[in-house]
């Protein structure tokens, strides 16, 4: 009773058609569309959606004890988020705003034991996998859409130029690529830049395939990977770059990831972070990706980034906000998850294969319609260095690439159907 008492005051917009586990439907209606309805199989789930309901309905949905009908997981999230713009549980937001600020006061101690188990845990799953979603040059981070007709390819290869052109770079200056992934942007920068790269990761399974990329492209003498954590390094840089790793770092960590960054950076050098962020400011943790997906990750605010950056003898010198891009990143990696299902079903089985479905879902809602977008902070320690306008961006981003054959379009996204559900006992 609790929980439908909780659907009757979600739905604001559509029409929700929820299913208990004895098959009684109940049809909560504001408006004729969009509909959706949800099916609990078991009596036991129903329990928990009412003290854990963030938690549950993941797992539910893995276990193949709550599936979406009229729809997909995806359409029930997306329902979800907009009811959820439209709604004021103004008593419910001030004790989780409350326990929020707990959080903060205990949460996220991420000592370098624990930063690595936290990388192996989602990193080193294998290299065949994240081939089935990525682009060919396995970028895991948001891509950067000119256009909507981009395709994935495209936008990949955009982003690495858009780091690029902010870094600035010359030839033969040593850059430092903390949380490199596979490898992709330190070897594009070596190669079309004609810099010395050091990439840096807690992944073994990163740090392999990085290195026998470089090895293959014979730039093992220019771009060097370790398995090492950044507060780990002591050379000093041109340039430092890193992104889609400080969602990692742990809010009690921000100012040691800066006061690194500014003693790893030379008085002239430039830095760029390109991180997740919250819009709407300090955030809660998701509770089932933390579990499931990201343990130890944290979506930071602006404002928490810019408190522990400013003190650290770095100077912000520019900063960018992309919006709409990861939502799109997302909605490219799903396709391409879901023409892929058979594969991993058979390889790593339906429960798998649901698991990552509701986390690509459940990502791209949240890039969608609950305020997550992407940042990038340039740095210096030297202000007047920084350039008097941006013009210097869309120049640097023009410089055509002899390496790279790019599709000049997107595919369209197809309408893929999920396998029937096998319920997981």
């Amino acid at each position: 009773m609790l929980f439908r008492y909780f659907l009757k005051r979600l739905v604001k917009i559509g029409t929700l058609t929820f299913i208990d586990s004895k098959g009684k439907a109940y049809i909560y209606s504001a408006t004729a569309t969009p509909k959706v309805t949800l099916r609990i199989h078991s009596k036991a789930l129903e329990h928990r959606l009412c003290y854990s309901p963030m938690v549950s309905l993941g797992e539910g949905y893995m276990d193949g004890d709550l599936t979406v009908e009229n729809g997909d997981i995806y359409d029930f999230l997306t329902f979800c988020a907009i009811n959820l713009q439209k709604n004021d549980f103004s008593p419910v937001e001030t004790v989780l705003n409350n326990m929020n600020a707990l959080r903060l006061f205990f949460h996220d101690y991420n000592p370098i034991p624990k930063a690595q188990k936290n990388v192996v845990h989602h990193y080193d799953l294998s290299e065949d996998f994240y081939r089935l979603f990525l682009d060919k040059d396995m970028q895991y981070s948001c891509a950067y859409f000119r256009c909507l007709d981009d395709s994935l390819e495209v936008a990949q290869e955009n982003k690495k130029r858009h780091l690029a052109a902010k870094l600035r770079l010359q030839p033969g200056q040593r850059v430092l690529d903390i949380g490199c992934g596979w490898g992709g942007l330190a070897l594009m920068l070596a190669r079309e830049f004609g810099v010395n790269v050091t990439g840096l990761t807690l992944s073994e399974e990163q740090h392999r395939v990085a290195t026998e990329r470089a090895k293959k492209d014979g730039l093992q003498d220019r771009v060097r990977f370790y398995l090492r954590d950044y507060r780990q390094e002591k050379d000093v840089y041109d340039r430092i770059v890193s992104v889609g790793m400080f969602e990692h770092v742990g809010i009690k960590h921000y100012s040691e990831f800066f006061n690194q960054v500014s003693n790893l950076l030379k008085d002239d050098g430039f830095a760029v972070l390109h991180s997740i962020g919250c819009s709407r400011g300090p955030s809660r943790p998701n509770p089932w990706l933390k579990k499931y997906i990201f343990p130890g990750g944290y979506c930071p605010a602006l404002s928490e980034t810019l408190e522990a950056l400013e003190p650290e003898n770095l100077y912000v010198t520019d900063i960018e906000i992309l919006h709409h891009h990861y939502a799109e990143t997302l909605r490219e990696w799903r396709s391409r998850f879901l023409e892929n299902q058979d594969k991993v079903r058979k390889i790593w089985g339906d429960r798998f294969f649901r698991m990552w479905n509701f986390y690509l879902s459940s990502c791209e809602v949240a890039f969608r319609k609950r305020g997550f977008m992407v940042f990038q902070i340039q740095m210096m320690k030297n202000p007047e260095l920084a350039p008097l306008t941006r013009d210097y961006i869309g120049e640097g981003e023009q410089k055509k690439s002899n390496v790279y054959t790019l599709p000049p379009k997107r595919k369209p996204l197809k309408n893929q159907k999920l396998k029937k559900i096998v319920r997981t006992k």
